[in-house]
């Protein structure tokens, strides 16, 4: 391949990824509805299993361990009733991500300690810096608007979540 057509290439994938949104790599078997965990190693477990179980990663034990390394650097409780563990691991292909929301509080040593109720849970492969750090700030965006979080929070079904996750990018994120 030339020089000229490894450039088209990054270049039609860098316009692919900058186009990118959540409802792009999220879906509802990807989001979890009242979690059962009740801890902070818990809830991070059960949401690779999310992964796991949707087909997302070839090794549920190096996934883990590299959200549960990235945690233990610092805590991936952002506030305001949120957290947003995450870790880069060969185990996953692409970039992947699954939502949990909790009926109740989890102790998460969040940065204005709160205890958190959403939970986002990001993965992706070592290589893939950019497109990591793009998700992450493209949840961040959205977690940032207290309506929003409150209609997470609400919502009975993972359709209802993903639907208002759709909503709210429709909204407030360039298209």
């Amino acid at each position: 391949m030339s020089g000229v057509a490894v450039q088209n290439r990054f270049a039609r994938a860098g316009k692919e990824f900058l186009a990118m949104k959540l409802k792009d790599i999220l879906s509802e078997h990807l989001i979890k509805i009242n979690l059962t965990g009740q801890e902070k190693r818990l809830v991070i477990e059960e949401m690779v299993d999310l992964l796991v179980k949707a087909g997302c990663i070839k090794d549920r034990k190096d996934v883990l361990k590299a959200v549960l390394d990235r945690e233990a650097v610092m805590s991936t409780g952002v506030g305001d009733e949120v957290a947003i563990p995450h870790g880069k691991s060969e185990a996953a292909p692409a970039i992947v991500v699954a939502l949990g929301i909790a009926k109740k509080p989890i102790e998460f040593q969040a940065m204005d300690d709160r205890p958190v109720r959403i939970i986002w849970l990001l993965v992706g492969p070592p290589d893939q810096t950019g497109p990591h750090l793009k998700a992450l700030s493209r949840i961040s965006r959205l977690m940032h608007k207290p309506e929003f979080r409150e209609q997470l929070m609400l919502a009975k079904t993972s359709r209802e979540a993903l639907n208002t996750i759709i909503r709210e990018e429709e909204k407030y994120l360039e298209n």
